[in-house]
């Protein structure tokens, strides 16, 4: 055998090692997790990803951060952090810290940021969010920097600080905009009183994690140079910032093997499909409610157009800044997109308002596709990933039990599959949060 075969053959049984390992370590992180924290499966496959990811960070040009929320105190926010306190590649856990402090030691350690009572940080000290605030929007890719004073003095000069590392941030309520939109949301909810999660003791628990890291660890040292020129397939459902984001996790789901692609994928469509237009911007819940309100029409005046934003159920419109919207403040808001009333012909009548046609280009470039009658935009892939799991027989396999923290691989992914919907009516179109129509869900009243 020559000695290129023989590198060939080394490198085949590495990658193969290494696929065992990583498959078999997202399983145990994942059912680790779900011992302390209420999560669905998709939840804790995605953080299970992230985990690995920490540990592999040198081989991706982009990490995205982990935005964990909740509506109510005592949701497991704090919990989770303390669970990936034990797991995570250098962990900096931290409920506040200063301007200063922040990007040196990001810029010195690398670490992974654990981030909690981040709604405190972005509404105290104004120096110091702000300071959060441009470490976090600019963190997220490779080469990221701030740039800070330092000296004293007549000394006085700039550095440039590194700024990327992983992130998870923990708070109640909405992150900022530009924070959000680098994130992949992880929603947490209290726990309901039929869901038991175990008593969390970290001189307990720390020796299994100490375990996992170290094996973590091992996986990193083989699987970074794979990973590095990984080109995983990404979800056709979401947007450039998303795929940025998920790219290398997917990367790491595609090095295990097994179920864990096609589970990865239909997981991050998930937590990216539950997004609401709360979550967005002005502008896109304005381009969002006026795509609804033209429907199949070609033209609309704007006074039918108004009548039908400020009509819709729990839309701003009709109590914009204490009144409903007019046409000035229409004008206004699409000034921004360079769409300006024109005449139009309705009713045989030449009237002011606006064509389809003006929104278009706008639409496509801002929205996601419009959706089939009673069809979630993001079930298209939920679908595709059911009859894949069909094929594979997973709906056959029905233990939904939390696995034992050395569950294997295989048996979680089974059972994940089983609990996100694959072979049930979920999965089978209309909204895949809600599997009965719930008022005040926009894919619900479609599929009804």
């Amino acid at each position: 055998m020559s000695q290129e075969s023989a590198q060939g053959e080394a490198r085949l049984v590495a990658y193969a090692a290494a696929a065992e390992s990583c498959a078999a370590l997202l399983g145990e992180v994942s059912a680790l997790l779900r011992r302390f924290v209420v999560m669905t499966p998709a939840q804790a496959r995605v953080v299970a990803l992230w985990v690995v990811h920490t540990h592999i960070i040198d081989a991706a040009e982009a990490t995205p951060y982990l935005a964990i929320t909740s509506a109510e105190k005592r949701s497991g926010k704090t919990r989770l952090l303390e669970v990936l306190d034990l797991l995570v590649a250098r962990p900096w856990f931290t409920g506040r810290t200063t301007a200063a402090v922040l990007p040196r030691k990001i810029d010195a350690d690398h670490p992974t940021l654990l981030l909690d009572e981040s709604d405190a940080a972005f509404g105290g000290d104004k120096d110091y969010a702000e300071a959060l605030r441009g470490v976090l929007n600019s963190g997220h890719r490779r080469g990221g920097k701030t740039t800070v004073c330092v000296g004293q003095g007549t000394n006085i000069t700039f550095k440039d600080f590194s700024t990327f590392c992983p992130k998870a941030i923990a708070g109640i309520g909405k992150l900022p905009d530009t924070v959000a939109d680098r994130a992949i949301p992880i929603r947490l909810e209290r726990r309901a009183p039929g869901e038991r999660v175990d008593r969390f003791r970290r001189r307990e628990v720390e020796p299994q994690a100490q375990q996992l890291r170290q094996r973590l660890n091992a996986l990193a040292e083989v699987a970074e140079g794979v990973l590095k020129d990984a080109r995983p397939t990404l979800p056709d459902q979401l947007d450039d910032r998303a795929w940025d984001g998920i790219e290398p996790l997917l990367a790491i789901a595609e090095l295990a093997g097994s179920d864990w692609p096609t589970l990865a994928r239909t997981a991050c469509v998930e937590l990216y499909g539950g997004r609401s237009l709360e979550d967005e911007s002005t502008g896109i819940r304005l381009l969002s409610d006026i795509r609804d309100v033209f429907g199949s029409e070609d033209r609309l005046t704007t006074l039918a157009l108004l009548d039908g934003m400020n009509g819709l159920d729990e839309a701003p419109w009709g109590d914009w800044f204490g009144k409903p919207l007019k046409s000035r403040g229409l004008a206004r808001l699409l000034k921004q997109y360079g769409i300006r009333s024109k005449d139009v012909w309705v009713s045989e009548k030449s009237r002011k308002g606006f064509e389809r046609d003006q929104f278009e280009g706008t639409f496509s470039r801002c929205l996601p596709s419009n959706p089939r009658e009673g069809e979630n935009p993001h079930s298209r892939a939920e679908n595709s990933a059911s009859e894949s799991a069909r094929e594979r027989g997973l709906s056959r396999m029905g233990n939904r039990r939390n696995p034992s923290p050395d569950a294997g691989s295989r048996g979680l992914a089974d059972r994940d599959a089983q609990e996100a919907g694959f072979g049930t009516q979920q999965s089978l179109g209309g909204c895949p949060s809600h599997p009965e129509p719930m008022a005040g869900c926009r894919y619900c009243k479609r599929a009804a």
